[in-house]
């Protein structure tokens, strides 16, 4: 049971405080008891010494004398009065003891609250915490040229990070330097802007963000001129002029409102007062909803459009007379099913009910057409800060209301909703708003306690509850939800409820005992869903708290429970019923005013779907995509002039209702009355008969040549015996289609017909008697006539002949049709067609230009022709004045591809009509079609192979304007093409990004472009972050060469990454990447060191050769190194094992080479020599190894050779004397020509020609140096490894065919042609003495087939004579090859050969040979697709002088020497042989 309770402020201190003020009462008593007793005693001392004194004298006192009875009185009267004085006095003291009381009391709550808020404040500061502006943004208004500042305090744990935001684009203070400062100073974030100017007015807001959330606090800056401080937006002169209309966009897509505007007086820094509401809610900025004013147009931007977005938008703009509205409908129709046959996504996701762990989740359902019906829905949720959505519910939900539970206390969650049918899963909804799942009763809980008036204390009930242990039980326990899936209970949290943490168990019983529910979890809410309820069964539920001091009494059992046994067995728990009385009336030319009638039951209704159907379709389709809350609907976006039949469903959260019954059919036509003048129709004409059965006929006509200037929408038939002159009508409805079957008829009479038309103006004038026409069945066995023949295209020397086909198809169906063509005025015809053409037009040629033709139709069937068609009107060969020919073209703006028409003839009522093969195109998704002023345009929205075939445009009203374009697969790939490149313009580049070591260690990255023009823009990125020249790096460009590069001086580890170069020229961008990790990168660093090292040690004396050995004819063996950049003072010392050698002969470093004699060389002479060359510059060493001691054989490493891949290994010596075994897998490998064994004086090596997977595996060399066995393995089957297969495979290079040196006489022609080869193709450069040459009448250079390359050159002279390079390179690599052309004269001798510098590989390292084992890291492989290929020279602008040579010109870090020396010549950049 719980315990009494005392209020804490009493528990402590009340006995403390009496205790207090009874001692201090006492203390204050006794005080005056003593000094009671001390006056007391010393009276009595002063009697007695007055006794003494008076004993002395003899004194006797005298008698006192007695009062009279005034002075009596008098006594007694003063007595009362000094009483009742007393009496106040003590009353007064009474009240001051209650009044300190009280005091003393209430500065002790004052001290607990302030303990007990510290502590409060201790333990909120260890809980995490969303963020939370405590102070924020306030807008301000200034004057320009002065500063602003805002300034906001947030809170949060962990402290929030702070970001400023203009507009919605960051803050940057660097990039306006002096403009802007931010600061934040003991918690508070500050926004300085310094002289602001008018375009400084705008919203300015700061986000906080922490793990948990973020936050955001928005103000305005207003910036006003100071001779426009009068003036208020809502004192401008607004008027609308170009307004947006009905709109239809998308699911995904976006969509953009515009309404343009005339603004007096027109401020720049005074935009109008602008409001956009959906459905006359107001909308507020976010990222879903972008808004503009300003400029003269207002515009709203829904950036990513959903079924949400439905509704109808309303622009208000505040003007001094008051508002300007225009309003306009959007719909938002289903994106794409992520299935064929599955339903659209749900919408309007909204959260509920939330509590610390439990949320309602509800929506509104899509709109079923010709879907199979919804049967449940998944919810999904999404902890806010990830991308990872987890369905809640493991079967689907049949409502539109899901209980979502096992949420995590103030973690913050989005959701989203997706429709299932028997087809498969919609695409899901959009995600609701934010929820954070907190405890919604702990505000309640929650009281402000006021201290002196001006000071507010928040304390919890918990505090005032006292120190309670054992909680209360929970009351009011109940079904707050009831539905077949599911139940959700409800009760009231326990009061007292102690300080512990809380949660809840509920048991359940429906008969014999109570069962417990939530066995795995800790319920925090009061709230939780119950799922597994049986049918028919009736439960009841009671709750207890518990915490961790122990659980409370049950609560009351709740009343008996019992779940629905249907969804929509009951008027609360079912779908709507179907709404009555469709009614459609006319409204626009493209839109219907549609009402019905609500149904009976309205309880849970969200709104209504319309739909809508063609008459004589089967398909409907839907009018609206969100449930529309009112019963009216103007249905927009139908085809003028067709007939429609419209139908509602109802709404709510159980589904949708059964639909109602159909419209009465409407044609879609402007209402009467909006001021058009219109005339009757003309005549129709052309009568001919179709068919008869004895008992009727069946006659169709043409249409009248002039509508009236509206639609012709009626016919109205009259007939009449041959041999009377009175005319019957033969229908009072109007009949719309230009055919007619005429009953009642009295077999073999002949009758006459005559047809009047009619529009909106009224009924013309009837036609003229139709021939006689003989009443009588037909009963022949070939088809009837064909009808209703019409041209187009009217040119020349050609025509398009169109028609229907019979309605009297025979005994058997129709097979094909035959043309027959005859002057006019003759009656020899001709036969167009030889065989029979299954379409119903016919493209006649061979026609004279001004000759005018008649034609008529037979149709065939399998019994034979059938009847002619009535003649057609006489047509003339001659085409309109003026007339225009379809043009197919790509908009230079947009990209998209169209056909286009511009027409020489229009009139008001003129209408374009396409036609795809000769058949309308309708409403069709695949294609767009405007019109403006005389030229119509079909855009494609997305062509390809479909779109394939002719098409055909009508111009309505006029004298037969006409066109058609026959689209082939090429010209649409060709305008797809332009098309691409007009919508994602480039940059094209001759070379992608790459880099290069230079001298001193410099790393270049550049890149080439093939043209650039001189307002090019371009950034380069480095790891995420844009860098800029400046100490360090230098960023450079040239437009004459198109070379964008960057000079990083000190290339260190912190340059490890990828390096990106964004290009902007014009509307065309690009942009190429580097990736330099890994091994490539350290290649790179390496070489860059190395560079930077050889740098430094050039620059005093240094060996320009290292040490190597020679052997004299007497068999001395030499020790000699070559010296460079030496001076007298320079000293050569000489060293064996560290002891100096003093030979006989001094060495003379002046002359460039010294050397150290071995004669007799023996054992003896085994050792580490050594030669250091100073001088107070600086010294250098060279050592070299003969003590023959450890093994010298370096780790096999791999590199990359014209033919395929080798691997190596480096040592001090080797000679083929030498046991050498390879093994591939452990199986020895024999030389062959796939496997080529051998070896040069400092290294061994195996060859793998043209690798493929096969070579894959683990290599391993076996060397015996005669004593012990050495083992060098290397594994060819990683990833790298394979990446090296395709880099060394797929690289450009010459397959063959250039000599090394060429002769030739002058006034020949030169021709240098090599195949190359390379995946992708590779890029072919010739230069000539280093420069590029281009191509020109002299010198021609040609690419054939991405496989042979040519340079020609025409007439040679001995100018032409020279250095010849070719470059092949992709992105794997590449070879260069070099030639030596030489010209002579006539007459001359023809000069012996002289070959210019060795070929080399761009990615083919001369042999390395090292006097000391080499790197044991493998030499670093390009991957196939991100990583850099070796770095390669580019060509160089002539303003930076790093590099004169535009090819991959050989460095060595030091000079070449003789095959001899031990230490290799460098001629490559990357990869980097191994070292010392």
């Amino acid at each position: 049971m719980a315990s009494k309770v005392i209020p804490w402020y009493k528990k402590k201190h009340v006995s403390q405080v009496k205790t207090d003020y009874a001692y201090h009462h006492t203390k204050h008593v006794s005080k005056q008891h003593t000094e009671s007793k001390s006056s007391s005693k010393s009276v009595s001392q002063a009697q007695a010494q007055a006794t003494e004194a008076m004993a002395e004298q003899a004194y006797t006192v005298p008698v006192f004398r007695q009062r009279t009875a005034e002075e009596t009185e008098e006594y007694q009267r003063v007595s009362k009065n000094v009483g009742k004085g007393l009496a106040v006095i003590q009353e007064e003291l009474h009240r001051m003891r209650i009044a300190t009381k009280a005091q003393v009391e209430s500065l002790e709550i004052q001290k607990e609250v302030k303990g007990m808020m510290r502590k409060r404040v201790d333990l909120l500061e260890e809980i995490p915490k969303l963020p939370d502006f405590l102070v924020a943004l306030r807008p301000h208004t200034v004057w320009e040229k002065t500063p602003v500042k805002l300034f906001c305090t947030v809170e949060g744990n962990p402290r929030p990070i702070v970001k400023w935001y203009k507009d919605g684009v960051p803050v940057d203070p660097l990039s306006t330097p002096g403009k802007y400062k931010i600061e934040n100073k003991y918690g508070v974030h500050s926004l300085i802007v310094s002289r602001c100017v008018v375009s400084d007015t705008a919203e300015y807001s700061a986000v906080a963000t922490n793990q948990h959330g973020t936050a955001t606090s928005k103000a305005k800056i207003i910036v006003k001129m100071p001779h426009l401080t009068e003036i208020h937006a809502s004192k401008l002169d607004v008027s609308l002029l170009d307004r947006f209309p009905v709109s239809f966009g998308v699911e995904g897509n976006s969509i953009r409102l515009v309404c343009t505007m005339v603004v007096v007086p027109d401020l720049p820094n005074i935009p109008p007062i602008a409001q956009w509401y959906r459905d006359d809610k107001l909308l507020k900025p976010s990222k879903l909803v972008e808004m503009s004013v300003g400029g003269g147009a207002a515009s709203l931007t829904l950036p990513h459009l959903a079924k949400d977005d439905e509704g109808l938008y309303t622009l208000r703009i505040f003007t001094k007379d008051g508002t300007a509205e225009h309003s306009a409908y959007l719909f938002v129709s289903d994106a794409a099913p992520s299935a064929p046959g599955a339903p659209g996504a749900p919408m309007s996701v909204k959260a509920y009910d939330i509590n610390s762990d439990y949320v309602l989740v509800a929506w509104k359902p899509p709109n079923t057409v010709n879907e199979a019906p919804i049967t449940g829905y998944f919810v999904d949720r999404c902890e806010a800060g990830t991308d990872t959505w987890v369905q809640c519910n493991d079967a689907p939900v049949k409502i539109c209301k899901y209980p979502v539970h096992g949420l995590r206390v103030g973690h913050s969650y989005y959701f989203r909703v997706r429709a299932v049918n028997s087809s498969g899963i919609s695409r899901p909804s959009r995600k609701s708003d934010k929820v954070t799942a907190l405890d919604a009763a702990e505000s309640e809980r929650l009281q402000v306690i006021k201290i002196e008036g001006k000071y507010d204390i928040v304390i919890k009930d918990d505090d005032l509850e006292g120190y309670v242990t054992i909680p209360g039980e929970p009351t009011d326990v109940h079904a707050s939800e009831i539905f077949k899936s599911y139940v959700v209970l409800s009760w009231k949290p326990p009061s007292p409820r102690g300080r512990a943490p809380l949660w809840y168990v509920i048991e359940k019983v429906c008969t014999g005992d109570w069962q417990r529910i939530n066995t795995t979890v800790k319920l925090h809410s009061p709230r939780y869903p119950v799922f597994d309820l049986q049918d028919g069964q009736k439960y009841q539920f009671r709750v207890y708290s518990v915490n961790m001091y122990g659980s409370s009494e049950a609560s009351a059992p709740s009343e008996p429970i019992q779940k629905v046994d249907e969804d929509g067995k009951s008027q609360d728990q079912c779908v709507p019923s179907a709404p009555g009385h469709v009614v459609a009336t006319r409204n626009t030319k493209s839109s219907v005013f549609v009402q019905w009638e609500a149904p009976k039951h309205l309880k849970h209704l969200m709104g209504y779907y319309i739909d809508g159907r063609v008459v004589g379709a089967k398909e409907w389709f839907a009018c609206n995509h969100k449930p529309f809350k009112h019963t009216r609907f103007v249905v927009h976006g139908l085809i003028p002039g067709e007939t429609y039949v419209f139908r509602v469903q109802a709404v709510n959260l159980f589904g949708l209702s059964e639909e109602s019954q159909e419209s009465s059919p409407i044609a879609v036509e402007p209402a009467l009355g909006k001021g058009a003048e219109y005339a009757t129709p003309s005549s129709p004409f052309g009568i001919t008969m179709l068919s008869s059965d004895g008992s009727s006929i069946t006659v169709a006509w043409k249409s009248p040549k002039h509508c009236g200037g509206s639609k012709v929408n009626a016919y109205y038939i009259d007939k009449r015996d041959a041999d009377t002159l009175v005319w019957k009508e033969v229908n009072l409805n109007a009949v719309t289609e230009r055919m007619c079957t005429v009953e009642n008829l009295k077999e073999g009479t002949f009758y006459e017909f005559r047809v009047t038309a009619g529009n909106m103006a009224g009924v013309g004038l009837p036609s003229a008697a139709s021939v006689p026409m003989k009443c009588e069945a037909w009963t022949m066995e070939e088809p009837g006539p064909a009808y209703d023949l019409s041209f187009s295209e009217v040119r020349s020397h050609s025509l398009v002949i169109l028609w229907r086909a019979p309605i009297y198809t025979g005994a058997s169906a129709v097979t094909g049709y035959f043309v027959d063509m005859a002057k006019k005025g003759s009656s020899e015809f001709v036969t167009v067609n030889q065989e029979a053409v299954s379409h119903r037009y016919l493209q006649v040629t061979g026609l004279e230009e001004g000759e005018s033709y008649v034609f008529r139709v037979r149709a065939v069937n399998a019994h034979g022709v059938g009847k002619p068609s009535q003649l057609s009107e006489p047509v003339c060969a001659k085409a309109i004045p003026g007339t225009k020919e379809i043009v197919a073209g790509v908009d230079e703006e947009t990209g998209d591809v169209f056909l286009s028409l511009e027409a020489c003839e229009i009139c008001e009522t003129s209408k374009f009509v396409w036609s795809k093969n000769y058949k309308l195109i309708s409403d069709c998704p695949r294609v767009a079609v405007t019109t403006k002023g005389r030229t119509s345009r079909l855009t494609f929205t997305n062509p390809d192979k479909d779109d394939l075939g002719k098409y055909s445009v009508i111009v309505t009203d006029t004298d037969g304007v006409s066109a058609s374009h026959t689209l082939t697969e090429d010209a649409l790939n060709t305008m797809l093409e332009l098309s691409y490149a007009i919508r994602h313009p480039i940059v094209p580049l001759k070379h992608g990004l790459n880099y290069e070591v230079l001298e001193k260690g410099h790393v270049r990255f550049w890149l080439q472009a093939v043209k650039l023009s001189p307002s090019v823009s371009y950034r380069f990125i480095v790891n995420d972050k844009e860098v800029t020249s400046g100490e360090g790096q230098k960023i450079s460009h040239d437009v004459a060469t198109g070379i964008i590069q960057m000079t990083v001086d000190h290339f260190t580890r912190a340059n490890e990454g990828t390096y990106t170069v964004q290009i902007h020229d014009g509307k065309a961008k690009t942009q190429s990447s580097l990736v330099l990790v890994g091994d490539v990168f350290k290649a790179a660093l390496k070489e860059a060191e190395f560079q930077r090292k050889e740098h430094i040690r050039k620059q005093g004396p240094h060996f320009s050769e290292y040490l190597y050995f020679t052997v004299t004819e007497d068999c001395t063996v030499m020790l000699v190194c070559k010296v460079a950049n030496v001076k007298k003072e320079s000293t050569l010392h000489w060293y064996k094992d560290d002891e100096e050698i003093v030979p006989d002969t001094p060495p003379n470093v002046m002359s460039g080479s010294c050397a150290l004699p071995l004669p007799l060389f023996s054992r003896k002479d085994h050792g580490v020599y050594k030669a250091v060359l100073s001088d107070d510059r600086g010294k250098d060493t060279s050592v070299f190894d003969i003590s023959g001691k450890g093994a010298s054989a370096s780790e096999l490493v791999l590199q990359c050779t014209p033919e395929g891949i080798r691997l190596q290994c480096y040592m001090n010596y080797y000679t083929e004397e030498m046991k050498t075994i390879w093994k591939h897998k452990e199986n020895k490998i024999a030389s062959s020509e796939k496997m080529r064994i051998g070896g040069t004086a400092e290294m061994a090596w195996m060859q793998i020609c043209d690798p493929s997977d096969k070579e894959k595996g683990h290599y391993s060399m076996e060397i015996s140096d005669g004593v012990k066995t050495h083992t060098r393995t290397f594994d060819l089957s990683g990833q790298v490894k394979s990446d090296f297969f395709f880099f060394c495979s797929d690289r450009g290079r010459v397959v063959g065919g250039l000599p090394d040196v060429v002769t030739i006489m002058e006034e020949k022609s030169l021709s240098l042609t090599c195949t190359v080869w390379g995946e992708p193709t590779p890029e072919v450069t010739w230069f000539k003495n280093e420069q590029e040459v281009a191509s020109t009448e002299h010198t021609r250079v040609m690419f054939d087939g991405g496989k042979f390359a040519s340079l020609v050159i025409n007439k040679v002279t001995p100018e032409d004579s020279g250095k010849y390079s070719i470059n092949v390179r992709n992105k794997y690599g590449g070879e260069f090859v070099e030639i030596t052309v030489s010209v002579y004269r006539h007459g001359e001798k023809i000069p012996e050969p002289k070959l210019g510098q060795a070929k080399a590989a761009a990615t083919t390292p001369v042999l390395p040979k090292s006097p000391a084992p080499p790197s044991k890291t493998p030499t670093p492989t390009p991957s196939k697709t991100q990583t850099p290929a070796p770095s390669m020279k580019s060509p160089t602008p002539a303003s930076t002088p790093i590099s004169k040579s535009p090819t991959p010109t050989p460095k060595s870090p030091t000079p070449p020497r003789s095959v001899k020396s031990p230490t290799p010549p460098r001629f490559m950049k990357s990869p980097t042989p191994p070292r010392k």
